[in-house]
């Protein structure tokens, strides 16, 4: 199975990335186009597990114990069979 693990800034934090590219997006010429921009992670991994809700459950685990900064950042978990 593959996990899909989508990572990102939660609201109210400053995303500086996210801002500089914003800034740039708008000096391009992009200004009436891009209302915002959040920069984040994503992470695709391979999974040996026999159900989805195993895959989710390791993948939780992964992202609770090193992958995310979950002070931070929120994640979203995508499962492929």
């Amino acid at each position: 199975m593959r996990a899909i693990i989508n990572i990102g800034l939660k609201k109210g934090v400053l995303d500086s990335a996210g801002k500089a590219t914003h800034h740039t997006l708008d000096t391009l010429g992009f200004k009436e186009v891009v209302k915002d921009v959040r920069i984040g992670k994503q992470i695709l991994m391979e999974l040996d597990c026999k159900s989805e809700s195993e895959a989710k459950a390791q993948a939780t685990q992964m992202c609770e114990k090193l992958l995310a900064n979950t002070v931070i950042e929120d994640y979203e978990i995508i499962i492929e069979a």
